[in-house]
């Protein structure tokens, strides 16, 4: 009997964690900072500067991106898939490590 209880509850509990909603894998920022050395410094610098793009300190503290968008993980990682004035796409550039890597290291800043 406590076999049987057990088994339905462990079947719950899998059940009830499939339903959870999934979240993007944490980043490493440390590989993030050498990602945006190699891969963003080039054009952004982190405050604003005479750079190609705009400065990336504080990014996600702003109110909205240069698209009018607000600054989430999903809307700072569409910019860097699909690039746009003057950027290029990163949405082959990058893998999906380094792109949660790069979002955790832009956090920090």
């Amino acid at each position: 009997m406590f076999a049987r209880l057990a088994l339905c509850a462990a079947a719950g509990i899998l059940t009830l964690a499939a339903q959870l909603p999934r979240q993007a894998p944490a980043g490493d920022a440390g590989k993030g900072k050498a990602v945006f050395a190699d891969q963003c410094a080039v054009c952004h610098a982190l405050d604003a500067s005479k750079k190609l793009g705009p400065g990336m300190k504080g990014l996600f503290k702003k109110t909205k991106l240069q698209n009018g968008k607000p600054p989430s993980e999903a809307s700072v990682r569409a910019l860097i898939d699909s690039g746009g004035n003057g950027m290029p796409p990163y949405k082959d550039l990058l893998t999906a490590a380094q792109k949660n890597d790069l979002l955790a290291y832009l956090k920090t800043l």
